[in-house]
């Protein structure tokens, strides 16, 4: 089947080198043979879709499409790498020419071209992320001279809340209200600073990447001409993961087209799991609407998963009303059936899971074949503490480990001074936190204060008498106040408590105006606070997770160096794969989480991470968990656990006497020797402390 659309009416069907009918499936090939117009595909997980994509685009190769004349727009430049790779392998006829990427790299080319339209030179430059950030706080200046004595946002968030605007085509108004409604009142200056961000960018021949996006679709809607000769020069369209578009990529997807309208989408109404970036839904749900003429396909045959987990993905999202019905239908044989585990505590999850882990690795599994999937990175804390403490190594796709973030290390930073107060890596850290109080000025105050007793003398120090800005004195004045108390027996011995306090006075605020991510952050610290409830004092907390944070546990008896469990928040592991996937804490609240305003989202974040495991899946939640006040609260299985039939998940209930795991013993050798540059405390031979 071939269109005329592809080919002058009356020339002969070319000779193809792929056989189609024979490499794909039915389902498969209906797709990759549809002569063109608006098409939708929705591609289940696990069904083959990178497939589908690139055996369409050979074959309107192979039909006698030029290469130059499709489009192939995807979300990772090596994603389109490796399909055209593969187009290339298969029909050898200039796949390099297709113009394929990302929505900004193809927007970045098309805009070179016709950068005067917009404004813009061909040569213009792009800033990235940090460049914008230091461009906008320098439109910030601009409009608000007096910003010192005023309470705005940094330029971070204000580069977050304009990027926001132009990728969903809401209104400043409504982003301010969801995102950061503390800035509500300040709307109009906020605007005014984005109206002055822009005239800097075209002054100086800048574009931030939501330029690249934004001036393509002012492009096509100013430009007829324009429009017309790019919807002549692309013949086909195609996009991948189309669920994960925001309305200003299906905008510019739309005004692309030309007559024909050859318009291929694909993507997974079940898999739409980025509205906190600005993916907009009804693109993928309102495609029939906005091209009523479509046709939509549906790939369901499933080559991952085991028919028993297929069964448990296909019971869970049957519940969303919002959706195209699919069924995934397995190709593998049979296999077990996933696990519904119920543990008492969250430590006893934690035990439970990587005993588990070790276990499957006896069987045969590599590392590298399982992952620990969970709503938020927070909910890893108890789970990498375990894993260090049986020396299993693991890696955390959804960033650095939890003691090693930012938000975390800032907070610790309050407790590590207190605790130790010749701590002077913590006190500086905690002084650049603050407002006025720079890299000089904290190294300063440090000579000022550091002796005998650097916390009492701190606490001692007349503001008046150093030489600071009235923001620096300020922030001194209430760093002063917060160590106080911090330092207070009360305080020391609840070293949850101290975290909390440390957030609710400054850090809360402060991350807010600086951070990405704010909200998230202070639920990883949160979660850090509960967790710090279980030790007895601050020192004791500090000194046991330095510990863990020192075990690395990097090896594993008999295993390679390089073998690894891998711990992923489920977004970040959307499109993976393991043989075996854990999903943790499935208590209500948790996932789906107690803010979530779309609860079919939240399903659709658990088919995803259901959907993960080939052959083994285990849902675990725990039954119980600690509250900021030191009470054991009962937690309700996750409504996504309670939705499925009882013959779909087998009942694994583990036993409260579950302990943890415990750290391993260090082998005993031969007296260590002093290195000869230390001179050893005595010169007694029979000491048993060499440095007495």
């Amino acid at each position: 089947m071939t269109s005329s659309l592809d080919r002058p009416p009356g020339s002969p069907v070319p000779r193809r080198r792929v056989d189609y009918e024979s490499e794909l499936n039915p389902q498969q090939l209906e797709v990759v043979l549809h002569p063109g117009g608006p098409m939708l595909v929705l591609a289940g997980a696990g069904t083959g879709k990178t497939r589908t994509l690139v055996y369409r685009v050979c074959r309107l190769v192979e039909d006698g499409v030029p290469p130059d004349r499709i489009l192939l727009l995807t979300f990772t430049n090596k994603a389109a790498r490796e399909m055209l790779d593969r187009v290339e392998a298969l029909v050898e006829r200039g796949a390099r020419r297709v113009m394929g990427g990302t929505f900004h790299s193809a927007g970045h080319r098309i805009l070179r071209r016709y950068a005067t339209l917009v404004g813009y030179t061909p040569r213009f430059s792009i800033l990235d992320r940090e460049d914008a950030v230091e461009l906008m706080g320098a439109a910030l200046a601009q409009v608000s001279p007096d910003l010192p004595r005023r309470r705005l946002p940094r330029g971070r968030l204000l580069v977050d809340l304009y990027s926001f605007v132009i990728n969903t085509g809401r209104s400043l108004d409504e982003v301010l209200a969801e995102r950061a409604p503390q800035y509500l009142d300040q709307s109009e200056l906020i605007a005014s600073v984005f109206r002055a961000y822009l005239e800097r960018k075209r002054a100086a021949d800048l574009m931030d990447f939501d330029d690249l996006l934004l001036n393509w679709l002012l492009l096509l809607r100013r430009h007829p001409e324009v429009r017309q000769e790019l919807a002549t020069r692309f013949a086909h369209v195609l996009v991948d993961e189309y669920q994960d578009t925001n309305r200003l990529q299906a905008d510019i997807v739309d005004s692309m087209l030309g007559p024909e309208r050859n318009l291929m989408v694909v993507g997974d109404d079940a898999q739409s799991i980025y509205a906190f970036r600005g993916a907009d839904f009804s693109n993928i749900l309102g495609f029939p609407e906005r091209h009523p003429d479509c046709t939509v396909f549906r790939l369901e045959t499933n080559y991952r998963s085991t028919p028993q987990i297929l069964e448990l993905a296909n019971a869970s999202i049957v519940h969303n009303e919002r959706q195209f019905h699919k069924e995934l239908r397995p190709v593998r044989g049979d296999g077990d059936p996933p696990g519904n585990v119920s543990v008492p505590t969250p430590e006893a999850q934690a035990s439970w899971v990587a005993g588990r882990i070790l276990e499957l690795r006896d069987e045969g599994l590599d590392l590298e074949e399982m992952a620990v999937l969970y709503r938020n990175h927070a909910h890893s804390l108890e789970l990498q503490v375990e894993l260090t403490r049986r020396n299993i190594p693991f890696r955390v796709r959804s960033g650095l480990r939890f003691f090693e973030q930012r938000h975390v290390k800032d907070v610790l930073a309050h407790l590590r001074f207190v605790d130790n107060p010749k701590d002077e890596v913590a006190f500086v850290r905690m002084a650049r936190l603050r407002r006025g109080i720079g890299e000089r000025l904290a190294a300063r105050l440090w000579t000022r204060i550091a002796g005998a007793e650097p916390l009492r003398t701190l606490l001692a120090l007349d503001p008046a008498t150093v030489e600071l800005s009235r923001s620096a004195r300020s922030s001194l004045t209430g760093l002063q106040t917060l160590l106080d108390e911090l330092a207070s027996p009360r305080l020391t011995g609840q070293p949850g408590e101290a975290i909390r306090r440390v957030v609710e006075v400054f850090y809360a605020a402060w991350a807010r105006e600086q951070l990405d991510n704010a909200g998230s952050r202070l639920e990883d610290l949160e979660q850090l606070a509960l967790y710090a409830g279980g030790y007895p004092d601050v020192n004791t907390f500090l000194a046991e997770i330095t510990l863990l944070n020192e075990l690395s546990g990097e090896d594993v008896a008999g295993g390679p160096p390089d073998e690894m469990l891998t711990l992923s928040t489920i977004h970040q592991a959307k499109g993976l794969e393991w043989r075996a996937v854990f999903v943790i804490w499935l208590a209500e609240g948790r996932f789906p989480t107690v803010r979530a305003e779309d609860l079919e989202e939240e399903r659709r974040l658990f088919h995803v991470a259901a959907t993960r495991a080939a052959e083994y899946l285990y849902l675990v939640h725990p039954e119980m968990a600690r509250d900021r006040y030191r009470v054991d609260v009962l937690l309700d299985p996750s409504r996504f656990l309670l939705e499925l039939p009882p013959h779909v998940a087998e009942a694994i209930v583990v036993p409260p006497e579950l302990e943890s795991g415990a750290l391993p013993a260090l082998e005993t050798g031969g007296r260590y020797d002093l290195p000869d540059f230390l001179s050893p405390g005595t010169d007694d031979e029979g000491s048993d402390d060499p440095v007495n």
